[in-house]
């Protein structure tokens, strides 16, 4: 076998000198043949809740006598498939290999010279009612009750859901897309052309074609699309917030002040932003995430939007992903880290930089701690989703999903900074994301670039000698805690403990709870003190009290969905009723999994019942995503 050297990316390269696949979460043969290029040509069917059109791969051969082409799909109609224009052979698998889907084999027809050129698959396709990676809104699900939406959600593996391709983050491509819609729409490239408009037929309204390019190849999860009743506003010289028309306004303040900024910061850490214009899309609020990178628009939960600004530090972790995810990929979801560590770490360092003030990047590492003591806590120490590099062999990678490849992921870059200096550190930074930059990598691939780049500094060199990888790398449970600045989060601690006292000697103690007591404070510091009070063992603060601390501080009425998830979360573990059906009330507003699973699991255990009710009200509400990962709740906890 005649294998040609690529450099073009860390994949190719890997596949010419190995011919082994390094992300076991697909059933593609990428290590034969490596998609270059895609077209989507789709139109939005609202109607039949639906996209049907053509998908267009263009591939290159990295094994010269490969003739079989394999692809993922998951609950897709395949109608015809052609090559270089020539009808192709193809078979869909008789069964699904879950959780991976239906491989599609396509055999190149005989006139096919592979060896001699790169091949074109045109595949005609349409989406399931099964699809995982869009949720169909219908009017009466959105704000204005006017239009119906449709948005996609395709990280992990749920492309495959809405066209066959590689379905992997080793893989990337450029992409076009052709989406013709009766709404507006935005896709994840740069939008391109003249709307051409169709007329509509059988009293349907008209369609116009959006089209939009992608020249920066990127990975299948990050392809995105969404179309609705959706109107835009300027939140800076190079960014667009789009939203619904009636929370247009609320979303621009929201943006305008931050966004900018956090770009400008992010560019001096690394170098320059490098997709052209970062916008954001707010969703409606089942979208599951609080936010997904997808390049040019990333798209936003609305409990960002909280009329105070409070939440906006999910803008720089997104913005951060422009680099960290976007242009350097993961090689596979095992290395997941690589994605979300540095994205953390980086929105960090703006975070900083844009407060002067490592207080700050302090602050919201503690936070982020606690949501790492939470992950581990549901699954337990020893559980291999705990580890940095978990073996996902056989395993859907939602089901992984948690902090751990966050918050130790952060931990683990935190600890590089202080090992070596932020000096160092910082001219490392540039160096690793050139090094990568429009590749996917995994963890030993970063490991080598950091010892070589130190190999000549002696006093780093031995340092970095001294790391125990494997540990890092493969233990299960909690990684070394930083000494963390505590300076912001005394006073939260102090006022939990003023609480736990109160609960604890109620009537000996002189604590007189007022706002007074936090009206200096952020959201967040908030959220520390209410999570304080969530670590106490037994619960100790009665329903009584919750009572008190809702109507003393506002948490109650607060429209800041961190916070009063939280209040909620601590009201449902120390028993108080009274938060029990505002609890099910706020479960049928969001969708976003950060607070839907916490508020299930507890809700789950307090009133089995009201959490059966809730969530048999809002199934069509959820997106598939997190559908799936309640359902696992109420089997977890039967």
């Amino acid at each position: 076998m005649v294998i040609r050297p690529a450099s073009a990316s860390v994949a190719k390269t890997g596949a010419a000198g190995m011919h082994q696949r390094r992300d076991p979460n697909t059933l593609a043969n990428y290590n034969e043949w490596m998609t270059t290029d895609t077209t989507a040509d789709f139109t939005i069917d609202f109607d039949a809740k639906r996209l049907k059109g053509t998908v267009h791969l263009t591939l290159e051969n990295l094994a010269k006598d490969s003739r079989q082409i394999i692809l993922d799909t998951s609950f897709l109609e395949v109608s015809s498939v052609r090559a270089n224009d020539e009808t192709a052979e193809y078979q869909l698998a008789a069964s699904r290999v879950e959780p991976y889907g239906t491989p599609l084999t396509i055999s190149l027809p005989a006139k096919t010279e592979p060896s001699k050129s790169n091949v074109t698959l045109s595949i005609d396709v349409a989406t399931t009612k099964d699809c995982t990676a869009l949720q169909w809104l219908t009017p009466a699900q959105t704000s204005n009750k006017k239009h119906p939406y449709i948005f996609s959600q395709c990280q992990a593996i749920h492309a495959r859901s809405l066209f066959p391709c590689q379905d992997t983050p080793d893989v990337k491509s450029t992409f076009t897309f052709n989406i013709r819609s009766p709404l507006p729409v935005l896709a994840s490239g740069l939008p391109t052309g003249p709307k051409d408009f169709q007329p509509g037929e059988d009293g349907k309204s008209g369609t116009l074609l959006y089209t939009f390019h992608q020249s920066i190849p990127m990975p299948s999860y990050l392809f995105a699309l969404a179309s609705g009743d959706i109107a835009s506003a300027s939140i800076g010289p190079r960014s667009t917030v789009w939203t619904g028309p009636e929370e247009l306004t609320a979303s621009q303040w929201e943006f305008e002040k931050d966004t900018e900024a956090y770009i400008q910061a992010a560019e001096k850490i690394v170098y320059p932003y490098a997709w052209t214009t970062y916008n954001v899309l707010v969703l409606p609020p089942s979208f599951p995430y609080g936010g997904m990178e997808n390049p040019v628009y990333t798209f936003a939960t609305p409990t960002v939007v909280s009329g105070d600004r409070q939440n906006v530090d999910v803008i720089a972790h997104e913005l951060s992903h422009s680099w960290s995810g976007n242009l350097v990929s993961n090689a596979s979801w095992e290395h997941f880290w690589l994605n979300e560590g540095w994205t953390e770490y980086l929105e960090r360092r703006i975070i900083a930089a844009v407060h002067g003030s490592d207080q700050y990047r302090d602050f919201s590492a503690i936070i982020g701690w606690k949501a790492l003591e939470d992950s581990i806590a549901q699954f337990g120490e020893d559980h291999n989703f705990t580890k940095l590099i978990p073996d996902l062999k056989g395993k859907d990678p939602d089901d992984a999903f948690s902090s751990v490849p966050y918050e130790k992921g952060f931990v683990f870059l935190y600890h590089f900074e202080k090992l070596l200096g932020t000096e160092k550190w910082d001219k490392f930074i540039p160096h690793y994301f050139t090094t990568f930059k429009q590749k996917s990598v995994d963890s030993y691939e970063f490991k080598a670039t950091l010892l070589d780049f130190f190999a000549n500094d002696v006093d780093a060199a031995k340092k970095l000698q001294n790391v125990d990888w494997d540990t890092w790398f493969y233990a299960p449970g909690f990684p070394p805690k930083p000494d963390f600045d505590t300076t912001l989060a005394d006073q939260c601690y102090a006022l939990a403990d003023k609480w736990q006292a109160l609960a604890e000697n109620h009537k000996e103690s002189d604590f007189k709870p007022s706002a007074k007591d936090i009206e200096s404070w952020t959201a967040n510091q908030s959220v520390v003190f209410l999570e304080r009070l969530q670590s106490l063992p037994h619960h100790p603060i009665t329903p009584d009290l919750i009572n008190l601390m809702g109507s003393s501080y506002g948490y109650e009425s607060s429209k800041n969905v961190e916070l009063v998830s939280r209040f909620y979360t601590l009201g449902l573990m120390s028993r108080a009723e009274s938060v029990y059906k505002p609890t099910a009330e706020l479960l049928g507003k969001v969708g976003r999994m950060k607070f839907v699973r916490p508020l299930y699991r507890q809700l789950i255990m307090r009133d089995r019942k009201l959490a059966e009710r809730t969530f048999e009200e809002n199934r069509g509400f959820y997106h598939p995503i997190c559908r799936g990962m309640v359902e696992k709740l109420f089997e977890k906890h039967a």
